[in-house]
């Protein structure tokens, strides 16, 4: 079997298994095995999912990073895990890039990073406080791009995301009568207001930002009571980490100001937030430079500014000194990331790993 059929077997098993966030158990059990079978050094953890992989010998350290998860959506009428967000890819392609490593002569050690939990925002998290980028210099991702943004056989050096959180809220009021609708609060009023307000934040358009409504819960089955409490989230993005300080700052104060206006409680907390990207300018021309030596000047394209968030940013956050950089790989992606009939031309994967090789080879 060649490299790249095996990249692809790799693929075809990881589509078929998906695992939700924490509990990527036979995801893990499946990588080991892997690891096992090539006879790499390699350590697990009792405590979460994820491994941590090491070829090479030398001082230096430089990594690379594959995210494990699938979402929980429905597909075709069912609730199920789904490798949507192209993980099984990503780890496919960092195992293509392994087998391609492993029987050269190395002068540093090369660490693959296969982190639980991308989804959550907080994966990266857990693999920092385990030791994942102990002595790491440069840290490398790969991800795969919506054919909007990159067509097969193209790839791009590094992907600029944006900062995400999440908000959960809870509007606490009285209940009242239809007919008595000034004996109570209508939370539905307030959840109108929290609408509204959010369309009336405005920052520079020069600036890439989005605050929305993506959850609501209120009311039972009776139609002549007026719910005075209710529940809600908002999903929050900035494309840079001090635009989002001032995005929850006017949220902040404008959910006070309605809580007064409207004579109810609301309280909120912040949740699963994600940095923006902070990329190292060295390893992008790293990535720049592989993405040629491999296909080309032509295929090589620009770097990507997305407003997506990934939790590989984490990794620069808790590290500054460390240079990092994620490559975005062209595959005719369809439907968009996170759409629930995603698909793409695994063709694709094999140009991410070779392209991933060259990369950590000369870093």
């Amino acid at each position: 079997m060649t490299i790249k059929q095996q990249i692809q077997a790799y693929f075809d098993h990881f589509h078929a298994n998906p695992e939700v966030s924490w509990k990527e158990f036979e995801t893990t059990k499946k990588l080991k095995e892997i690891m096992e079978s090539h006879h790499i050094h390699h350590r697990t953890f009792d405590d979460v999912t994820g491994l941590i992989a090491e070829i090479g010998q030398g001082d230096d350290i430089v990594a690379v990073r594959a995210d494990m998860d699938a979402l929980w959506q429905e597909v075709a009428g069912k609730e199920q895990a789904n490798h949507s967000c192209g993980h099984d890819a990503n780890m496919a392609m960092v195992l293509g890039a392994l087998l391609y490593l492993k029987e050269e002569t190395l002068t540093k050690r090369v660490r693959f990073i296969f982190q639980p939990a991308e989804e959550k925002g907080n994966g990266a998290l857990s693999m920092i406080d385990r030791g994942a980028i102990e002595g790491v210099s440069h840290l490398f991702g790969v991800h795969l791009r919506p054919a909007e943004e990159l067509p097969l056989g193209k790839v791009s050096p590094a992907l600029h995301h944006g900062s995400g959180i999440f908000l959960q809220g809870k509007i606490t009021g009285e209940d009242a009568h239809g007919a008595r609708p000034h004996q109570g609060s209508n939370a539905m009023d307030v959840i109108a207001a929290i609408h509204q307000f959010i369309k009336t934040i405005y920052f520079s358009p020069f600036e890439s930002w989005s605050a929305k409504l993506t959850n609501v819960r209120m009311g039972g089955d009776s139609l002549n009571i007026i719910p005075g409490s209710a529940t809600f989230a908002l999903d929050v993005r900035s494309q840079s980490n001090t635009l989002m300080e001032e995005l929850r700052t006017r949220i902040d104060a404008g959910f006070t100001h309605l809580a007064n206006l409207y004579g109810v409680e609301i309280g909120w907390e912040w949740t699963d937030f994600t940095p923006a990207a902070e990329v190292s300018e060295e390893a992008a021309e790293i990535t720049e430079r592989a993405i040629r030596n491999t296909i080309g000047e032509e295929n090589t394209a620009e770097p990507l500014h997305t407003p997506g968030a990934d939790d590989f940013h984490f990794y620069t956050i808790r590290q500054p000194q460390l240079k990092a950089a994620m490559i975005g790989v062209g595959a005719d992606l369809t439907h968009g990331l996170h759409h629930p009939d995603m698909a793409f031309n695994t063709d694709a994967l094999d140009i991410g790993a070779r392209v991933l090789a060259e990369t950590l080879k000369n870093t």
